[in-house]
């Protein structure tokens, strides 16, 4: 849109962030800013040079959603392809998997979100299984924390070296190297086309949740140069929220040189320091409680990562880590206090470095993250998923009760001044804005439960200062106009009594989530219901 291309909302409940005006029910847009805010009666002033009047009917409008952990490619293929995470039973899966082999005939099959704690079973499937209920197929079907998968048999004989890397195992789960190597030859088997399709879906589907802004996580470990190349010129040829790519490898494995060349913020995101608790590769201090002897997998030492953070800090770039164990948060504080001592604290904090997840760290930690700056990228969908108490929960079964409750300290991160940005990890966990928000404010553990408020916040304009944009994720004069337009609760024109009324009523676990009715990305529509009202202005 063109400066001078003048937008008036009117009519409507208007949440402008964490400093809320009561007030406020109209909006002026320009091109890509917010021009004015006020109320109905001031609004007549702007009606005259507007070039459209949007009739709100009592809706809700807020600031857009930041996602600020996604893989939009693997998010894709779960929407179109085979997701697992549906099911209730090992026996179900293999049913599903060979009802998709049937489906694309021959073809190479690629699933996601197995989760053998929720099954009777109690266990993954095998190679042999996959073989038989994919009739000799190339299977990959990831682990719902896409930290171990199981694979077919062809794949495995299209890899042999894998057999040499720490974390093989001949019956089927590969995690560890073995995963990362299994990984990339079944990604290899994505066409450009196939790449193309879940990216645009994946980018259609925030857009239809209020998601105005994605991070994507990408890494030569992950998904590959190319795929990040590829949806960084689809976001720059195509409306859609916008794409915050991040490149997870360190600076002594040429990792800035591929954020240079497509001038990402950063070498950060999933650059693993240790893997996850569900598949047991997050690296603990003490072992597991249902593995006898496991404590996870280290990937990075003390001194790796002090070395990328300094590299990066000297730059201006933000570094970051995929984070999870208490053992591997140990090492993340030992780099950066390393970092800091060599090229400074103002620098260090001046960069904005970030972690992604922190499952596990002590009060202590906390607050050494606090003083360097450091975000803390979350997913409170992980509390909700796995935090479960009375020994039903993954977090208990894998750490036990008292582990398990120190998890995600949302509070304790908040408290201390760190700027919390929230995500999804989808495909680990769903799109799902509003989810996220009810899950930081219904944590499991009551302590570490954040306001609705704070979570708000931590989900929109948290998401934008974590990627160096310091004028998103509120609606004030001057700031970007990225926003999301919500059904009235209940689907009622009586708007709320406040704004903020009506944030926390769209909160309310006890209630379905509102319907996004328009998501407009720096001015520009990414979504539209088509139920808005317009009048003439």
């Amino acid at each position: 849109m063109a400066r001078g291309d003048l937008t008036l909302l009117v009519g409507g409940v208007i949440y402008t962030g964490r400093q809320a005006d009561p007030a406020c029910t109209a909006m002026l847009v320009d091109a890509d800013r917010i021009a004015w805010l006020g109320d109905d009666a001031g609004a007549v002033a702007h009606r005259d040079t507007a070039t459209t009047v949007v009739d709100l009917q009592g809706a809700l409008v807020t600031p857009g959603f930041v996602d600020a952990h996604i893989h939009a490619t693997d998010t894709g293929l779960s929407l179109s392809g085979l997701d697992l995470s549906g099911c209730r039973s090992l026996a179900e899966a293999l049913t599903a998997l060979e009802r998709r082999c049937r489906q694309v005939r021959g073809h190479v099959i690629l699933g996601h979100g197995w989760d053998e704690t929720q099954w009777p079973e109690g266990r993954p499937p095998t190679a042999t299984e996959l073989d038989r209920a994919s009739y000799g197929s190339i299977v990959y079907l990831s682990r719902v924390d896409v930290h171990s998968a199981v694979v077919s048999s062809a794949l495995l004989a299209g890899v042999p070296e894998v057999v040499r890397l720490a974390g093989y195992d001949a019956s089927g789960v590969q995690r560890a190297a073995a995963h990362h190597l299994v990984r990339r030859a079944a990604l290899d088997t994505i066409t450009t086309s196939q790449r193309q399709a879940a990216q645009r879906l994946t980018r259609s589907r925030a857009a239809a949740l209020g998601i105005v802004s994605l991070h994507e996580m990408a890494g030569p470990d992950i998904s590959g140069e190319a795929d990040l190349e590829a949806l960084l010129t689809l976001a720059a040829e195509q409306p859609g929220p916008d794409i915050v790519g991040y490149w997870g490898q360190t600076a002594a494995d040429g990792g800035l040189d591929v954020v240079r060349r497509l001038g990402l913020p950063g070498a950060a995101g999933d650059l693993f320091v240790d893997g996850a608790i569900g598949s047991r590769t997050a690296c603990l201090h003490q072992p597991y409680l249902d593995a006898a002897g496991e404590s996870g997998t280290l990937y990075l030492s003390a001194d790796q990562i002090a070395d990328h953070v300094t590299a990066c800090s000297r730059e201006g770039l933000q570094a970051g880590f995929h984070v999870i164990g208490d053992a591997a948060m140990t090492a993340v504080i030992s780099g950066f206090q390393q970092a800091a001592a060599e090229v400074g604290t103002a620098a260090v904090r001046a960069a904005r470095h970030r972690i992604e997840h922190a499952e596990m760290v002590s009060p202590e930690q906390v607050l050494v993250l606090a003083a360097l700056g450091v975000f803390a990228s979350v997913q409170p969908a992980f509390d909700a998923a796995w935090g479960l108490a009375g020994g039903t929960g993954m977090y208990e079964s894998r750490l036990g009760g008292e582990r398990a409750a120190t998890l995600n300290p949302f509070a304790d991160l908040a408290r201390a001044g760190i700027w919390l940005a929230f995500g999804s990890d989808a495909p680990v966990t769903p799109l799902d804005p509003w989810g996220t928000v009810r899950a930081a404010a219904g944590h499991r553990t009551p302590d570490q439960r954040i306001s609705i408020e704070t979570a708000f916040a931590a989900h929109t304009v948290g998401g934008w200062r974590a990627a160096g944009v310091d004028d998103g994720g509120e609606l004030t004069v001057g700031s970007l106009a990225s926003y999301a337009i919500w059904e009235p609760s209940n689907g009622s024109q009586d708007a709320p009594a406040t704004a903020a009324r009506a944030v926390t009523m769209a909160a309310d676990p006890a209630s379905p989530p509102p319907t996004c009715q328009r998501t407009v990305a720096r001015g520009i529509t990414i979504h539209d219901d088509n139920t808005l009202g317009q009048v003439a202005p």
